[in-house]
């Protein structure tokens, strides 16, 4: 397939998932749910880290955990005290269990006493996105009494991982466009320089369509793809994540 015919089909499919209807069905709902931007990126951040396996069952399991929080996570992260910290303590999600969470707590309070918005986690560290993700895993576990265990939980790229799940989130923070999908809540980091979430379905379809060569989904693949997406349109590559991943998962491509 040249690649202007490969641009032709993936803007049909774009036109076809890139949709309210998609919302539902999809984590990128449950930062949905709410209005204020720090609510939506707690929200959103939970959702993202939690995204992988049945997307039915990520959604339940991060409803639940904001109804733990209230339904008001930024609240929650901010003013809690110990005791609201204890109907936390049964909450697992696969290889995420409590241990986790609270750091994780932990996290957004120290940010967001500080910072208004999650953006700046990403924003304060110069260069490309490789740099930006991996000075984020660096300041999210820039607290005392860091959990070995829960550093396995936010990739980076100094490991090779592609952080398909971070790509993600950016992803639903950064894109703007008039279909209602992504928010598009933040204002300091260029569409044009996310990286696409390497989802295994996304990995597959694009395999399959020739864009991706390498056999392993790691940073350099996802970089890979994200160049070739780039040359249908470099202000926007990552729009194409919602044709590929509807193909894999829809279609079945």
């Amino acid at each position: 397939m040249t690649d202007a015919s490969l641009k032709s089909f993936l803007d049909k499919k774009l036109a076809e998932f890139n949709q309210p209807a998609f919302i539902n069905d999809d984590p990128v709902s449950v930062p949905h749910l709410y209005k204020q931007k720090q609510d939506r990126e707690i929200a959103g951040f939970f959702a993202a880290i939690f995204g992988w396996g049945n997307r039915k069952t990520i959604i339940n399991k991060s409803k639940e955990l904001m109804h733990l929080m209230d339904n008001a996570p930024y609240d929650f992260c901010i003013g809690h005290r110990d005791k609201d910290l204890q109907k936390l303590v049964s909450f697992t999600h696969r290889t995420f269990n409590p241990t986790d969470l609270l750091y994780f707590i932990s996290f957004f309070h120290f940010h967001y006493s500080h910072q208004e918005s999650l953006e700046t986690a990403f924003t304060q560290f110069d260069g490309d996105m490789e740099h930006k993700l991996a000075g984020f895993h660096h300041y999210f576990f820039s607290l005392t009494h860091v959990p070995a265990r829960t550093k396995k939980h936010i990739a980076t790229p100094e490991r090779n991982s592609s952080c398909k799940r971070l790509n993600m989130f950016l992803r639903w923070m950064v894109r703007k466009d008039d279909r209602g999908v992504d928010l598009g809540l933040w204002e300091n980091i260029s569409p044009a320089d996310l990286i696409c979430p390497l989802d295994l379905h996304v990995a597959r379809v694009a395999r399959k369509l020739g864009m991706i060569h390498s056999k392993t989904n790691n940073w350099k693949t996802a970089n890979e793809l994200t160049d070739h997406l780039r040359r249908f349109d470099p202000a926007d590559p990552v729009k194409y994540d919602l044709a590929l991943f509807g193909l894999g998962i829809i279609d079945k491509y």
